[in-house]
């Protein structure tokens, strides 16, 4: 199996992983901030990964900051803005609504990068994003196309739509911006450069005067998405964009509402319906006839 084959198969890991965290995100609202539970899940990235890549880090110092604007500019709409968004957008939008709104991440990721990197767009990929957008809302709207009318916009709907944004940003830019740096010492520097930018509105927040009230729920919230949702699926996601190109890494985006739909069965006691079959053999459908063409070709 050659390696870009490899990434495609690896990259259903972080949709998966980032599932759990829009589980975890929700169920901790009210419980901590969202810039709080951001801070700290990077935080426990950081002292994870640090002790492995502290020399890394040094070494590549010159590459990182002669390329200074634009691991600044991925680690502020990555580590900084993304997840913390997404947070907050919990608040006040709900899991549908939220899942409508990231599910044009695919489709900018693809106008941005013909615009940016100049890469065409093939009928194929058009075909294989529609199909999964089928596939997505078969899963969020449960199979009654009635419920997309019924849906009231929020602010937390304009959140998720500016978090997709700095997500396609981010995945165009690690595709035109390639340093020649490791993968995991490029994970690194964006994190710190997250929670620099971060930090500022911690330290203005209130979030942080409640950590001694925190109870094992919350720490083993941070915990998982500061190792899994974190290190896991950037490591993953980050090689994928560069095996396979941020395009077609971000049509996976579609399976996150189909892993959480499937994680609630276990976690929330829901049950598995037709429609989750039924989505989840359309997304992987278009993901097959996105990708199965360009290796033909290529």
């Amino acid at each position: 199996m050659n390696s870009r084959r490899l990434w495609l198969i690896l990259l259903v890991v972080p949709p998966l992983l980032w599932a759990g965290n829009a589980l975890v995100g929700r169920a901790v609202v009210g419980r901590l901030d969202p810039v709080e539970l951001s801070v700290w899940r990077w935080t426990v990235a950081l002292a994870a990964l640090l002790p492995f890549t502290f020399r890394s880090l040094l070494l590549y110092r010159r590459v990182l900051l002669s390329a200074w604007p634009a691991v600044v500019a991925m680690g502020v709409c990555s580590v900084g803005a993304y997840n913390t968004l997404l947070y907050m957008a919990m608040h006040t939008t709900t899991a549908i609504n939220a899942t409508l709104m990231g599910s044009g991440m695919p489709l900018m990721i693809l106008i941005l990068a013909r615009l940016w990197l100049g890469d065409p767009i093939r009928p194929a990929q058009l075909a294989g994003i529609l199909v999964s957008a089928c596939g997505m809302l078969a899963v969020v709207t449960r199979g009654d196309a009635g419920r997309l009318w019924s849906l009231e916009l929020t602010p937390g709907d304009g959140l998720m739509m500016l978090a997709t944004l700095a997500w396609a940003v981010y995945s165009v830019m690690l595709r035109r911006f390639a340093l020649p740096v490791p993968a995991l010492t490029l994970l690194t520097a964006f994190i710190v450069v997250g929670l620099v930018a971060l930090t500022p509105f911690y330290l203005l927040g209130d979030g942080h005067a409640a950590l001694s009230e925190l109870g094992p729920w919350e720490w083993g919230a941070v915990a998982y998405t500061g190792l899994f949702a974190s290190l896991v699926a950037f490591s993953f996601w980050n090689h994928g964009v560069a095996a396979v190109g941020a395009a077609t890494a971000g049509q996976y985006s579609y399976l996150i509402p189909l892993f959480t739909a499937l994680l609630a069965i276990p976690l929330l006691g829901e049950r598995l319906h037709w429609y989750h079959a039924l989505g989840g053999g359309l997304i992987f459908a278009g993901i097959f006839l996105a990708t199965r063409r360009k290796a033909a070709t290529s």
